[in-house]
């Protein structure tokens, strides 16, 4: 057993969290030390009575070499924060993941941190939610710019789904262990990132551990330490994306904030962050000039020979019939709404249809 092993064993025991393990390896010299500690040395630390032998039980139940074999046929690498290709900015935020889990076809360093741009927001995204996430992520991916997210519902997944099909890399800051998809209408990203060579999935969480809500606000953590600066493309005030927002700030990364009519809740939540000094977003090119990224020509427009086979149908029956909304265009083509509905969502973000409102779509 390394330092690497006990790092592992202690990313999957659920009582030490980074704050405490930080404690222990600096109470004992190394990872390994902390691990082989004798109990009573353990209590001399502070820890509670309880939590110490909850500990102790657990390392002498847990089996290492099993641990790390079901990885490896995983396909998943295990980094502690002493690797070197754990990602460099996420090693400066004051609670660093013990671990980072990933998987991906790219393993290790996979992007360039120094570029990297996180994009959240809300869940329900308006059409002018869902334009201004193309718009802003086309633009970032065109400069060399990776995109953090956290494969949520909405802007992250439609910021993922951006990239991907601009041939951009991007990685998704899931809240369970990176061998679950969650929710599981993301496959098709989550797929690209694992076997397509897009990016990767990372999480602190150890393997199989499914997600609940009281880890969304640590993962936040995650997406913001990953990245150089953060931008909120919709959300209430109560939005997930405000707790990115704010770890942001106190990581001393940059806010973005793209700004909405204040007629819409959903636009509440950046209009508020405006108010506090965030930077305005309506372009990406705000948000390459601020951090200093040259700006790129943008990518040509996808071809039809680009898409599926649904996809061409889908183009054909537009551009002969002209806008229709989803269930029409699903009874045409004899389609299941609800799987028409991804098919829709990657056409609109390669820009060859859009949302005209109430799911009513249209060639651009």
């Amino acid at each position: 057993m390394n330092d690497t092993d006990a790092a592992i064993g202690f990313s999957a025991f659920p009582g030490i969290g980074p704050v405490r393990y930080r404690l222990l390896v600096s109470a004992f010299g190394s990872p390994l030390d902390a691990w082989n500690a004798p109990l009573a040395h353990l209590r001399e630390t502070g820890l509670p009575e309880t939590l110490c032998r909850s500990f102790d039980r657990f390392r002498s139940e847990f089996s290492i070499a099993s641990y790390t074999e079901k990885l490896a046929s995983r396909s998943i690498v295990a980094l502690p924060i002493f690797d070197p290709r754990y990602p460099p900015p996420l090693r400066t935020i004051t609670d660093p993941p013990i671990v980072l889990y990933v998987r991906g076809k790219k393993k290790g360093n996979l992007i360039d941190f120094s570029k990297s741009v996180g994009v959240v927001g809300t869940r329900m995204p308006t059409s002018y939610g869902r334009e201004m996430t193309r718009r802003i992520v086309s633009v970032l991916v065109d400069a060399g710019c990776p995109v953090i997210s956290g494969m949520a519902l909405g802007i992250d997944a439609l910021a993922h789904q951006q990239t991907i099909s601009l041939g951009g890399q991007t990685v998704a800051v899931l809240g369970c262990g990176v061998d679950i998809i969650a929710p599981l209408s993301n496959a098709r990203i989550y797929d690209s990132l694992v076997a397509g060579g897009h990016g990767a999935v990372v999480s602190e969480m150890p393997l199989s551990h499914r997600p609940s809500k009281g880890i969304f606000p640590a993962r936040n953590r995650i997406i913001s330490g990953m990245a150089s600066c953060v931008v909120v493309i919709e959300g209430t005030k109560k939005s997930g994306s405000l707790i990115t927002a704010r770890y942001a700030a106190d990581q001393g990364r940059e806010v973005f904030a793209v700004p909405g009519p204040a007629t819409s809740p959903y636009s509440e939540g950046p209009n508020e962050l405006v108010k506090n000094g965030a930077y305005v977003a309506t372009t990406g090119y705000e948000i390459l000039d601020v951090l200093h990224i040259s700006r790129h020509e943008p990518h040509a427009p996808q071809t039809d020979d680009c898409a599926t086979e649904i996809e061409r149908k889908i183009l054909s029956f537009l551009r002969e019939r002209g806008p229709h909304p989803i269930d029409d265009i699903a009874h045409a083509l004899s389609l299941p709404a609800s799987g028409l509905l991804a098919d829709l969502s990657i056409l609109e973000l390669r820009g060859s249809i859009r949302d005209h409102g109430g799911k009513v779509y249209g060639i651009v």
